[in-house]
């Protein structure tokens, strides 16, 4: 039996990119965090996104996250 083609469901964003098969998080500074929808817009290199906040807890503006796929998923320690 041959293994599923992991590259069979992609469909690659404007630029080619696919989101699901890279594994690539990237760094953002979080702005405004809306407590009651658990979202903040984290600020980036090219830009800001509106980002899930349900794997990351206790995320205040000011702090670093790790953003992969529309969620934080982890908290950057400062000079870390």
């Amino acid at each position: 039996m041959m293994p599923p083609d992991k590259h069979a469901n992609c469909l690659p964003a404007a630029d080619g990119s696919c989101s699901i098969c890279s594994d690539e998080a990237i760094v953002g500074l979080v702005g405004r965090v809306n407590y009651a929808t658990q979202t903040a817009e984290v600020y980036f290199e090219k830009g800001s996104e509106i980002v899930a906040l349900d794997l990351v807890h206790d995320v205040a503006k000011g702090d670093t996250v790790l953003v992969h796929m529309g969620f934080a998923i982890s908290r950057m320690q400062p000079g870390g």
